[in-house]
C-alpha cells in the first residue's frame, strides 16, 4: 500500500548508538533493550494498535523512525556526556548487562559503576532533532 503524502520531518529523534564491535545477536539484543527504555517513558512516541484486513490485532509501535549507529567504545562515552549537557534522558547499556540473568541484576550492574566509567555498549536518547544529533556526532549509520 503507497501513502500519498510525502514523510513527516519530525520534531524530534529516536537514536540508538551501538558499539561497534558487538557481534551481530548482541547488536539486536541491545537495540530491543534500548528502544523499550524510550517506549517505556514517553507515550507520545508510541503510534496507534495495528489491524490487518482480517480485523486480527497488533501492538501499537513508534510513530517515527529509530535510527541506529554505530561507533568505538569512546565515542560512546562522549556521547553520554553531551546528551547529558544537553538534558536528554538516556539508556544505557553496559558489557556487564551480557552476563546478568534479571532485572536486578542489571539496575545493580549499572548502579555499581559510576557513571564515566561505565563500559557502554549502546545509549538511546529521543530528544529534540539538533541536541540528538549534537550528543550522536561522529556516529555512523549501522550497516
Amino acid at each position: 500500500m503507497e501513502s500519498k503524502q510525502p514523510a513527516p520531518r519530525w520534531a524530534t529523534k529516536i537514536a540508538v548508538l551501538l558499539r561497534e564491535d558487538l557481534a551481530t545477536w548482541q547488536r539486536l539484543n541491545v537495540t530491543a533493550f534500548l528502544a523499550s527504555g524510550i517506549a517505556a517513558t514517553d507515550p507520545e512516541v508510541i503510534g496507534q494498535p495495528y489491524a490487518d484486513g482480517d480485523g486480527t490485532g497488533y501492538l501499537p509501535m513508534f510513530r517515527q523512525p529509530v535510527l541506529v549507529l554505530t561507533g568505538p567504545g569512546d565515542l560512546l562515552s562522549r556521547a553520554r556526556t553531551r546528551a547529558l549537557e544537553r538534558g536528554l534522558a538516556i539508556a544505557v547499556f553496559t558489557a556487564d548487562l551480557f552476563s546478568t540473568g534479571a532485572d536486578e541484576d542489571n539496575r545493580a550492574a549499572v548502579r555499581a559503576v559510576p557513571g564515566a566509567d561505565l563500559d557502554l555498549v549502546g545509549l538511546a536518547v529521543h530528544g529534540p532533532r539538533a541536541a540528538v544529533d549534537k550528543a550522536f556526532k561522529g556516529a555512523r549509520m549501522h550497516p
